[in-house]
Formats: C-alpha cells, sequence, structure tokens
C-alpha cells in the first residue's frame, strides 16, 4: 500500500495515527474481499455517510452493513477490493482526509478493469475505538481533457451560449 502523507495547517501528522489510519484502509479492502459486511460495518461511525459511485446516499453504521450485506451475499458476492491509500491529510488532531483508489474485482476476472477504478474521499475521525470514517465518496476514475478556450467545443459551448441568451432560452426571467 502506498501512501503519501500531507499536512494541514491545523497539526502535523503523528506516527501512530499514521499507521492506523493506513490499518482502517487496509481493514475496509479487507473486510469487503472477505465478504463480511459486520467488519465492514465497524468501520464507520454511528452517523457516517456512504456516497457510492453512482451518486446514492446512505446515512449511518446500519445502512452500510445493511447495504453490503446483500451486496456480499448478492451481485458482489466472491469478489475482492483492490486499492492504495494515496494520500492522508489532517484537517485536525482528529479529522483527516483520506485519498486511495480501488476497484472491485469479480470472481471471474483475473485483471482489473480500468473502468471500474474508482477514487475514494474519506473523512476519518478519532473515535474512542479509534480512527472511524465519518464520510466516504466513492467516485468512478474517468478523467476528461478540459478543452482549451481556443478548442472547437469551447468555442460552440460560447456560441450557443450567446444563442440561448439572445432568445432568453435556460434562464430564470422573474427576477
Amino acid at each position: 500500500m502506498r501512501s503519501t502523507i500531507l499536512t494541514g495547517t491545523a497539526s502535523s501528522p503523528r506516527t501512530d495515527d499514521t499507521a492506523e489510519i493506513e490499518r482502517l484502509f487496509a481493514d475496509f479492502l479487507a473486510a469487503w474481499t472477505a465478504g463480511d459486511a459486520q467488519a465492514f460495518g465497524a468501520l464507520f461511525t454511528d452517523d457516517s455517510d456512504y456516497v457510492s459511485y453512482d451518486g446514492t446516499v446512505a446515512r449511518g453504521r446500519r445502512a452500510h452493513q445493511h447495504n453490503h450485506d446483500k451486496l456480499f451475499r448478492g451481485v458482489l458476492a466472491g469478489s475482492a477490493l483492490v486499492g492504495d491509500l494515496e494520500s492522508i491529510r489532517y484537517l485536525t488532531p482528529d479529522v483527516a482526509v483520506v485519498h486511495g483508489t480501488a476497484s472491485v474485482l469479480m470472481p471471474w476476472r483475473s485483471a482489473l478493469p480500468r473502468r471500474r477504478l474508482s477514487r475514494q474521499t474519506v473523512v476519518v475521525v478519532r473515535t474512542e475505538t479509534g480512527w472511524r470514517i465519518g464520510a466516504i465518496h466513492n467516485g468512478r476514475v474517468r478523467p476528461i481533457a478540459v478543452p482549451e478556450p481556443d478548442a472547437f467545443p469551447s468555442r460552440m459551448s460560447r456560441l450557443m451560449s450567446r444563442v440561448a441568451h439572445r432568445f432568453g432560452v435556460g434562464q430564470n426571467r422573474s427576477r
């Protein structure tokens, strides 16, 4: 597992905390791969948020555990979650933002399909029982190039904006 520690202005990282957060990410992958919804749910705070790659939101440890139990016994049965921790940035001594990448490896595949790679933005918080996931947002990695201002897509967008403005399309006129 590779990781890059980035310090926030609020604190500097402590080696023990970094090691525990790295373990938390590894446990996240391991609980998924084991198909263990209870162990998976235990990694979250009671009031945590989980935004899935398709944009759906689940709130609370119980919801995450329930949803993943259905997934692990259903469409994701036998799958493995394979990934890397990319960075840890401490916002305060008790809160950090973690970025990682991961992909679900289905049992009939021998290699990870690039289209299934996701990046996780994870907020971890220190609790009485150690670091836990307070929020996670899981989004597909599908980078697109941003067109230069003089490129055709940019010129076309500006033209369409002028046409729409001229005809009052797409604007709230109740001001």
